[in-house]
């Protein structure tokens, strides 16, 4: 009996000290830390009219000077620059000269689809480009060069021209403004439809290129799309 009542003794003992724990822990959770302060979002700075137009004259440049290599080169490519390679081996014009009249139509579909302004700038784009490819013969003269280079070189200044004109809002017209619209139009992605588009051209130059100078020329176009790709990412860059 005398260890029976030890041992309720000190299971009483025991279960008094495990309240007096519980009762000293409080039961109010602790106050949440303060957050740390979120940095403002960065407001990308518009363009100056001034910037616009430098950027534009410059893309405008890398074009013409793009569709001279591959002139030279005796090269097609894709989109607009493709369709007036390849009409300047059946005329008498420059590439520049047909890139021109090419995208007439397409100037006022840039301007109800994409605004007036785009479709003023991308207007100037064209007679720009058209400029400058005629100004050019008369400032250099290529006597020799590789149609690898051409088609790898030319695509890729081709590309960063229309890089540069797109992120100053204007366009070179033509395939790009009917995927854009297309796209919102009817849900078509632009991408297939510009790729398509390439690959109807580039075929449509079969019958007046060999086979090594078609490959080059499928090059160029993948050489303008893998600088579109790399750098025309929404949300990449701050600032276009």
């Amino acid at each position: 009996m005398g260890a029976d009542k030890d041992d309720k003794r000190g299971w009483h003992g025991a279960l008094t000290l495990f309240g007096h724990a519980m009762t000293s822990i409080d039961p109010t959770p602790p106050a949440p830390s303060p957050a740390l302060p979120v940095p403002p979002a960065h407001v990308a700075r518009p363009h100056s009219p001034a910037e616009d137009f430098y950027a534009i004259a410059i893309g405008c440049a890398f074009i013409a000077m793009g569709l001279m290599l591959l002139k030279h080169a005796k090269l097609v490519t894709g989109g607009m620059a493709g369709i007036a390679l390849l009409l300047s081996y059946l005329i008498h014009l420059s590439p520049a000269t047909l890139f021109l009249l090419i995208n007439i139509p397409f100037f006022l579909f840039a301007g109800r689809a994409m605004g007036m302004a785009f479709g003023l700038k991308t207007l100037f784009a064209n007679i720009a480009i058209m400029g400058v490819g005629l100004a050019m013969p008369y400032a250099m003269e290529i006597a020799r060069i590789s149609p690898f280079f051409a088609a790898l070189f030319g695509g890729s200044i081709i590309g960063f021209g229309i890089l540069a004109i797109a992120r100053h809002g204007a366009g070179v017209g033509g395939v790009g403004v009917v995927a854009l619209i297309l796209q919102k139009s009817r849900g078509w992605n632009a991408g297939r439809t510009q790729m398509a588009c390439d690959v109807l051209i580039l075929l449509a130059s079969l019958p007046i290129l060999n086979a090594e100078r078609f490959g080059l020329s499928v090059l160029s176009a993948a050489a303008i799309n893998a600088v579109l790709f790399v750098n025309h990412r929404p949300g990449r860059y701050i600032g276009h």
